[in-house]
């Protein structure tokens, strides 16, 4: 059995989930998860960053958009939807936790709001703004730090969610920070806002991110 085929059943929650977020609303799309056994096409960096040992992500810093927030762990929803981070003033990001951890082999996912109803703007409400090369730190529970390069951002309609790009398998550590973006038509967003970024390096205990 491949890694991807023993993440299937999150896969398919999970593609559930990423096609709403947060006006106060559900989803009002869907996507299309890959299915088991899929596998995106590997992509070989030339140096490529050491994969880390598993530590769950705590924090997350973005410099270029100012986002300095705490993050929390995401499992599933009653109905097989995942979890979304609450809707309150001290809005913060969500790790989905059955991804890999940050710095992990594999696709990292991080999910945060765009806007948080009465409350405002959302921690990622400026994830549209990110440019190739931006920098994103994911400071873990072991008291490390992985920190990627932002590779492309896309901003991509609900009903067209890219599932494999997503989700699907890769041979080195990446993370997908997802949000929503687009009109709002009164029940919700209809685009997605998706950063895809790869691991740079690993710092050490009370490092300093590089800008």
């Amino acid at each position: 059995m491949t890694p991807f085929s023993r993440r299937a059943p999150a896969v398919l929650a999970l593609a559930a989930l990423l096609v709403g977020c947060a006006g106060g609303h559900g989803t009002d799309g869907a996507a299309t998860a890959p299915p088991p056994g899929a596998a995106a096409p590997a992509r070989q960096p030339a140096e490529p960053a050491r994969p880390s040992a598993r530590s769950v992500p705590v924090a997350l810093r973005i410099p270029a958009i100012g986002v300095d927030t705490p993050v929390m762990p995401l499992g599933l929803e009653p109905d097989g939807t995942v979890q979304v981070p609450p809707v309150t003033d001290d809005d913060r990001a969500g790790w989905y936790r059955h991804s890999p951890t940050p710095g992990q082999t594999g696709p990292s996912v991080i999910l945060g709001h765009v806007t948080v109803g009465s409350h405002g703007d959302g921690v990622f409400r400026r994830l549209d703004r990110l440019r190739r090369g931006d920098r994103i730190e994911a400071r873990l529970e072991n008291g490390t730090s992985a920190v990627f390069t932002v590779t492309s951002v896309r901003t991509v309609a609900k009903a067209r969610f890219p599932t494999e790009d997503v989700y699907g398998d890769v041979d080195r550590p990446e993370l997908r920070l997802i949000t929503c973006g687009g009109p709002h038509d009164g029940s919700g967003y209809r685009d997605n806002v998706i950063a895809f970024a790869e691991l740079a390096v690993t710092a050490g205990p009370g490092a300093t991110a590089p800008p």
